[in-house]
């Protein structure tokens, strides 16, 4: 097992820095997190210690992982730290009664394929699957947690949920609230993941006003950052992997569509911020507002690199046809939490990709190669 290498310690004290003034309460506390071993989770994860360790919090976190042993060849690191411990399990099925946990993260999600982690609604993942099976187990999840954090007294749940929830956004739309009534299509299969998603949210509501559990909701959009898989169906990760070996950057369809992407130190931020301070039960749409076409974010990689690839579009637009959009709007989360984009997207690439090069670099001298 390849370990990765740890997350940059200026994008580490960056989180820390503005998230200060929130962790005394979590101070001696304890923690459980689902997801842990993905994107999202690996960040909240080395944030946590970085924080716990910088500020002398003294908590802990209990970690849910089907191969705890894989994870600590990955990251071991976080997984060998003291203040994490490693639990065998998976959503669905964990149980944790007689633990205490103040507060719970869930951030897992059964993924529509091997190896992908969905954090956008596109479909294309979902053609080889079994819709009806995700999203029992995306619901069962869902309910399993809420289940062991009320029997565990728990304080605080955040739900780390998704922009899928509103559905196809309108192209006169240019960034969508919280408050846009939309949904994903009820009798489309492929979009599952957006209707495990609501159902998780309503559920989480439920169960909050049955039993007082404190529910956080955050609607996640589109990121770029270091852990992001570049094989997936992640249109930038992609495309840092086409600039890594050299080019071309390749652009399956007709790039006129446009994403928003948020680097991973704000996600962090942002993610811990409503977990302390959030108000119970509203969503908080969690992204970038600053709008690009995947052509113009294809080009943007590509000049992050020298020399400087070229860039291949599959097809050419069809005239007339408006543009798709996948874009949120956060002034709720601006205003009434304060949050804001810190790290402009020039810079979310480069640093991600210096993270990347710093990865080939270890896994090259652990196989003895020439930095060996």
């Amino acid at each position: 097992m390849k370990p990765l290498p740890p997350l940059d310690v200026a994008d580490l004290d960056h989180v820390v820095s503005r998230t200060a003034g929130l962790w005394d309460e979590l101070r001696g506390k304890r923690l459980f997190m689902t997801g842990g071993t993905g994107f999202f989770g690996r960040w909240l994860l080395e944030s946590f210690i970085a924080a716990n360790d910088q500020l002398g919090l003294d908590a802990r976190v209990t970690v849910l992982s089907r191969d705890p042993a894989a994870f600590e060849g990955k990251m071991p690191h976080v997984a060998r730290h003291k203040a994490v411990s490693l639990a065998a399990g998976d959503m669905c099925t964990c149980e944790m009664r007689g633990q205490r946990f103040d507060f719970v993260i869930h951030a897992a999600v059964e993924p529509l394929l091997p190896n992908s982690q969905p954090l956008t609604p596109d479909p294309r993942p979902l053609a080889s699957c079994d819709p009806l099976a995700l999203f029992e187990k995306n619901v069962a999840g869902t309910r399993n947690l809420l289940e062991l954090a009320d029997c565990c007294g728990t304080q605080r749940f955040l739900l780390v949920s998704s922009g899928a929830v509103y559905g196809r956004q309108p192209t006169d739309l240019t960034h969508i609230p919280e408050d846009y009534a939309g949904a994903p299509d009820s009798l489309d299969p492929l979009t599952v993941y957006g209707q495990a998603k609501r159902a998780s949210e309503f559920l989480s509501a439920a169960f909050a006003r049955r039993h007082g559990l404190e529910v956080m909701v955050a609607r996640c959009f589109a990121f770029v950052g270091p852990h992001l898989p570049l094989d997936a169906n992640f249109a930038v990760g992609n495309f840092i992997r086409d600039g890594l070996n050299g080019g071309p950057i390749r652009v399956e369809g007709d790039g006129t569509q446009f994403r928003s992407y948020l680097y991973a130190t704000d996600l962090a931020i942002w993610l811990w911020t409503i977990l302390f301070r959030g108000e119970v039960c509203r969503p908080y749409n969690v992204g970038s507002e600053e709008a690009l076409t995947v052509k113009s974010l294809a080009e943007q990689v590509a000049t992050s690199f020298h020399p400087e690839p070229a860039v291949l579009i599959a097809k050419g637009a069809t005239p007339g046809q408006p543009s798709e959009r996948y874009v949120p709007s956060t002034k709720r989360a601006a205003s009434e939490l304060h949050l804001q984009q810190t790290i402009n997207l020039t810079e979310g690439i480069a640093r991600t990709i210096a993270w990347q090069q710093q990865r080939s670099k270890l896994t090259r001298r652990n196989a003895g190669g020439i930095d060996g």
